[in-house]
């Protein structure tokens, strides 16, 4: 059961990650177009860079979760790749327990907060251009509550290597 628990987490965020990546086509658009705007025409617009900030940041807090599905994460395991499947699998469950769960399960418990707290005032940016701004940070609650979901995949997986049960 918990096997199928850590697949449906893993395809969840497969899925999350692989539609999430087409948000940079219109980062891209808006770059270019406000290249175009600012150098040639010497027309900036006043939208086009807090929307790159938009999208590129709901771009990366999508990405965190499929980013450690695939263990892409950038990290110092210079020690812990000396260690067999067993002894990583442990440190990989302590640091999951000690460090992961409750860092990840705060911020999440707290960002659902401003997102909500958002939401419910309408709230708009505090520019002149005052887009509305809660979209992002449930975007953004999003993005972390499935990084805490894939973490609890990760337990799963770490706990089978060490009991034995699964080599992967």
């Amino acid at each position: 059961m918990l096997t199928a628990v850590s697949e449906a987490i893993d395809a969840i965020n497969k899925k999350e990650g692989e539609i999430s990546s087409f948000i940079a086509i219109p980062l891209l658009f808006v770059v270019v177009f406000e290249v175009f705007m600012r150098y040639l025409f010497n027309a900036p617009t006043m939208w086009a860079f807090e929307l790159t900030v938009f999208l590129y940041g709901i771009h990366f807090v999508l990405g965190y979760a499929y980013t450690d599905r695939l263990d892409g994460h950038v990290r110092v395991d210079v020690l812990v790749m000396r260690l067999s499947p067993k002894p990583r699998a442990i440190l990989n469950c302590a640091t999951l327990l000690v460090i992961f769960f409750p860092f990840m399960t705060c911020l999440s418990i707290w960002l659902w907060r401003f997102a909500l707290i958002s939401v419910g005032q309408r709230e708009l940016n505090s520019t002149s251009w005052a887009p509305p701004i809660y979209p992002v940070k449930v975007l953004m609650a999003i993005g972390f509550t499935l990084l805490l979901l894939q973490g609890v995949s990760s337990l799963i997986k770490n706990i089978q290597i060490a009991s034995g049960k699964s080599t992967k």
